[in-house]
């Protein structure tokens, strides 16, 4: 057996054990906002009047939204219904 599979067996048992390292990846509130509206990234960047890639740019945590956006994603975490159905 290798040093690498060795390696990756000992992290499979290590794993199992429940002692293995976990990644905590944080959703940010654009992204999460989007998810509760249940749009993709092109129709939620239209219902907001946003191009797709400033949304991405959201999503992806290099740029924050102006305050008109921000309140548009408030308003589709709070009630994403509301949203859906103003447009």
């Amino acid at each position: 057996m290798t040093a690498f599979e060795k390696d990756l067996l000992a992290s499979v048992k290590q794993a199992k054990r429940g002692q293995g390292r976990s990644t905590v990846v944080p959703v940010s509130a654009a992204t999460e906002a989007r998810l509760k509206v249940g749009l993709s990234q092109s129709a939620f960047a239209e219902l907001l009047g946003v191009s797709v890639r400033t949304l991405q740019e959201w999503e992806q945590g290099r740029r924050e939204p102006s305050g008109a956006a921000r309140t548009l994603l408030k308003i589709a975490m709070q009630s994403p219904q509301a949203l859906r159905q103003s447009v």
